[in-house]
């Protein structure tokens, strides 16, 4: 058996094993370390790329972005802030159509520049946002389908856990990925407003159990309105984490780790501000940063790990000849890419699909001409995608186990995404076709 022949049987073996539920970090370990042991018919080597891999795998002080984003992201949880930025954008927009919607998205939009992670904008958000659109007449169902269908923004807009991610297998900067991420963000969330405006107003009954009682609701000028300064004094905090991070970051003052650096710090003021962090509560959210960036940090060694495998084998070169005679040509190749990746999607979480999959396109979409910055978005709205579809769907599922409502089930929330995955999918067509939407300010 040719050394190819052993590299794609590996990761058919690399797929089935987190297919049956092995841990993906133990998967590529397992799968790196028989891979080498196999084509070099040496088990020494192995053990010698192993600890070569663990010790240069994240020794860069650029990994230290992770853990601070991490701690920035959980502070400015426990801080109440997205609760805050929701109310705020709830009053504004509360004479829109399908304004409570809209104002999900916006705070979501908000949020993400803050946070960078999905899951957390889910939970929070269907905490605050789901009871009070279903108080004022949408249906529940929608309700939840909003938070998780614009939660998915926290993966695109800058700072991303998966702009990271990617950043880190694909060896580009990490802030230049934050800026590819600002345009197709912006656009996703304008997608989601437009989206949910056109799908009250063409059926008005998918989205609100009574149309008319909702807008007599929306037009009544007798509500009692928030006052300016209350407003804000709520907007305060997240828009100097905004400025702090992204403005620091964008306009040169920081770099990627000394912006995730200053953000925590920044956070961990407001949170402390505002009385909402306690001894107790501290202590948690250092252990939960330690335990989700070690998580992180344990898988990035084993993708390296198996990426020097996949080199050892040949692999991206192997597959990088087959494009190029098949004659896909680079638009080709990301095509087929991109169905790949939303395939995968149904079954496998974000994190294990960039780890499998970057190691291996990342080469030969160099090799094509691409540009990797273009191409990781790409990458990061089609794995966006798989956190909606289902059986997986981690953002649903995360949405639905928080509400804890029997009345809304798994499959409601799913039917209420679709109109989100199919905004998601024009924006990754827009994306693929029009480089200059990632690459503008770069």
């Amino acid at each position: 058996m040719t050394t190819l022949a052993i590299g794609f049987l590996l990761i058919g073996v690399l797929i089935a094993l987190v297919l049956l539920g092995m841990q993906i970090a133990y998967a590529l370990f397992g799968v790196a370390f028989a891979g080498i042991w196999i084509i070099r018919g040496n088990l020494d080597l192995s053990f010698r790329m192993l600890e070569l891999t663990a010790y240069s795998g994240i020794a860069d002080y650029l990994f230290a972005t992770i853990p601070l984003f991490v701690l920035m992201g959980l502070l400015v949880s426990v801080s109440n802030v997205g609760r805050d930025t929701f109310e705020v954008a709830e009053e504004l927009l509360r004479r829109m159509i399908c304004g409570l919607g809209v104002a999900t998205v916006a705070a979501n939009t908000v949020f993400a520049a803050v946070t960078g992670v999905s899951i957390a904008s889910a939970a929070v958000f269907t905490r605050v946002a789901v009871p009070e659109m279903t108080r004022h007449g949408y249906r529940p169902s929608f309700s939840a389908g909003t938070v998780a269908g614009s939660s998915v923004l926290g993966m695109l807009i800058p700072p991303s856990l998966l702009l990271i991610i990617y950043g880190v297998l694909a060896e580009v900067s990490i802030g230049g990925m934050f800026i590819a991420g600002v345009v197709p963000g912006l656009m996703l969330a304008g997608g989601f407003v437009a989206m949910l405006i056109a799908v009250t107003i063409l059926f008005p009954s998918f989205v609100l159990t009574d149309p008319d009682a909702a807008r007599t609701r929306r037009l009544d000028k007798d509500l009692e309105r928030m006052p300016v300064s209350r407003m804000i004094a709520k907007l305060i905090p997240i828009v100097i984490l905004v400025i702090l991070v992204l403005g620091g970051l964008y306009l040169g003052f920081f770099t990627p780790t000394e912006a995730g650096g200053v953000g925590a710090f920044a956070a961990l003021i407001v949170a402390v501000s505002r009385r909402t962090l306690d001894r107790h509560r501290l202590w948690q959210v250092m252990k939960q940063t330690g335990v989700i960036s070690v998580s992180i940090l344990l898988l990035l060694i084993a993708a390296s790990f198996y990426s020097r495998m996949l080199s050892i084998a040949g692999l991206p070169n192997a597959i990088a000849g087959l494009v190029a005679d098949s004659g896909f040509g680079p638009m080709g190749f990301m095509f087929f890419y991109a169905v790949i990746i939303l395939l995968m999607g149904m079954i496998l979480d974000s994190t294990s699909i960039l780890l499998i999959m970057v190691p291996i396109a990342a080469p030969i979409a160099q090799n094509l001409g691409l540009d990797l910055s273009h191409f990781g978005i790409i990458t990061v709205i089609a794995v966006e995608i798989g956190l909606l579809t289902p059986p997986f769907g981690i953002s649903v599922f995360t949405v639905h186990n928080t509400l804890n409502d029997p009345s809304v089930t798994v499959e409601q929330i799913f039917a209420a995404t679709l109109p989100f995955i199919a905004i998601m999918l024009v924006v990754l067509v827009l994306v693929a076709l029009f480089p200059v939407t990632a690459t503008i300010f770069l």
